[in-house]
């Protein structure tokens, strides 16, 4: 963990870009919607809180209004998105308004802070207020959070207990003699099966990171960590000869070579310019035409996968369609598809067994595992919502039990079973026969701090 948290890149920098538009008093009319637009640079003018790349939103609202119930707030960015800050409540009667009242918002992750915000207010007249009494918008205050690099630059280092993988260049080897001489001083070799993407020369452990060469593709590197994958994801290109995941140059999603004229496509944001195969910031000059959305989306705005509505079969997160997976897969990010959970899990949010949301028939669910029977410590419990049982910890001190509270059956070392409760052996006296029945008779031995001093009392004579 130490080893692998030094090598960690990290995200640049967070920056923070406030702004307020010009202060005057609008009125909000019932029945109506109020729009106030502003336009930001995101700071571009100050290096220190420069924000050209989206992480969260706050907006920051002086409303007076005779029934805020009635109130509605959307907020829609310079790409178009359209994110709900609030909704109409039926029983918020407050004549009090929002006085510098904070509303967060995450929907407009990734996207570019600059060009025109607007906040949209829908006032709702219910029946049980003046309609000629107005509400009024003081002002209001757009913060953004995000950087001023593209985070998408910058590759986080994978976590995994990663092996050498077999590599066509020797020089790779030397940069890490660490991790050889690791090996060398490993005593127990692994005999187990191997994963189905390592290739003839076996493995040293049952996961597709552990294996000593692959069948199809290598992805990672040495510092980083490698995995056997079957194809290479978005921003790699596959070197067929070496058998080797290698990246693309920056902004490309899918390429054919290294450098940055050998791109397919684009990352999210930037413009693919087919006269030289590369991706740019700007769209180039005389260049603008009509491009069909990707075949997932059934819409989308100003670039071809950032949808708007989806096709039959996916379904909208943000600006990207991702596929309906079914039960027993779940959606994996990289490689733009649906995969297969572990053969215990009915549904998860990835392939190990410790990814389950639910299980499959016959299993139920301990610490977020699918066992076909609870291990001991454990008791089995219907869950509400689900369609398993849950394994639940057994009070302190009990090896097995029965269920939650006094239903001990069998002990840890050191301990007495005692009216179904777990005793340390050679401590259950009482302190003070007056005061202990004083605690019975004021049912207080149900509390720990009592009946460990009272146990004789409380526990033995029930």
């Amino acid at each position: 963990m130490v080893l692998e948290a030094s090598r960690w890149r990290t995200v640049p920098p967070q920056r923070t870009c406030s702004q307020t538009p010009e202060r005057r008093t609008r009125h909000i009319h019932a029945g109506h919607n109020l729009n106030s637009s502003m336009t930001t640079s995101g700071c571009a003018e100050d290096l220190e809180h420069h924000v050209d790349y989206l992480e969260h939103v706050v907006v920051k609202v002086l409303i007076l209004h005779p029934r805020r119930g009635d109130l509605e707030i959307i907020l829609i960015s310079p790409s178009g998105t359209r994110s709900q800050l609030l909704a109409k409540r039926l029983f918020d009667s407050s004549n009090k308004g929002f006085r510098n009242w904070e509303f967060m918002t995450i929907h407009f992750w990734g996207e570019r802070a600059e060009g025109t915000w607007t906040l949209e207010i829908t006032d709702s007249l219910s029946k049980l207020r003046n309609p000629e009494v107005l509400g009024n918008l003081k002002e209001w205050t757009l913060i953004l959070y995000g950087t001023s690099q593209n985070p998408d630059q910058t590759h986080p280092a994978q976590h995994s207990h990663s092996r050498m993988l077999e590599t066509s260049n020797p020089e790779e080897v030397l940069e890490e003699p660490e991790l050889q001489e690791e090996e060398e001083d490993e005593d127990e070799e692994y005999s187990g099966p191997c994963h189905s993407e390592c290739g003839d020369q076996g493995c040293d452990g049952p996961d597709a990171d552990h294996c000593l060469n692959c069948v199809h593709f290598s992805l990672g590197s040495l510092k980083t960590g490698r995995t056997c994958v079957s194809h290479c994801p978005l921003g790699h290109y596959e070197d067929v000869e070496s058998r080797r995941c290698r990246r693309c140059s920056t902004g490309c999603e899918r390429c054919v070579g290294r450098s940055a004229g050998e791109c397919l496509s684009c990352r999210t944001g930037l413009y693919f310019n087919t006269l030289n195969s590369s991706c740019s910031d700007t769209c180039p000059p005389g260049r603008r035409r009509c491009v069909k959305c990707q075949h997932t989306c059934r819409s989308c705005l100003r670039h071809a996968d950032r949808c708007t509505a989806c096709s039959e079969g996916y379904s909208l997160a943000g600006m990207t369609c991702v596929p309906e997976c079914t039960n027993g897969t779940f959606f994996h990010v990289e490689e733009m598809m649906c995969s297969p959970c572990h053969s215990s899990c009915r549904t998860c949010t990835g392939p190990g067994r410790e990814e389950c949301l639910q299980c499959t028939e016959g299993h139920l669910q301990q610490e977020w595992r699918c066992v076909p029977a609870c291990t001991p410590g454990y008791y089995s419990v219907e869950a509400a919502g689900l369609p398993h049982k849950m394994c639940h910890r057994c009070p302190e001190n009990c090896l097995s039990c029965s269920g939650p509270g006094t239903t001990c059956t069998k002990c840890k070392a050191g301990h007495t079973l005692i009216s179904r409760i777990c005793i340390l052996k050679a401590s259950c006296n009482n302190a003070d026969e007056a005061f202990c029945e004083m605690v019975k008779s004021n049912r207080l031995c149900e509390r720990k701090f009592y009946r460990q001093f009272c146990c004789r009392t409380c526990l033995m004579n029930g």
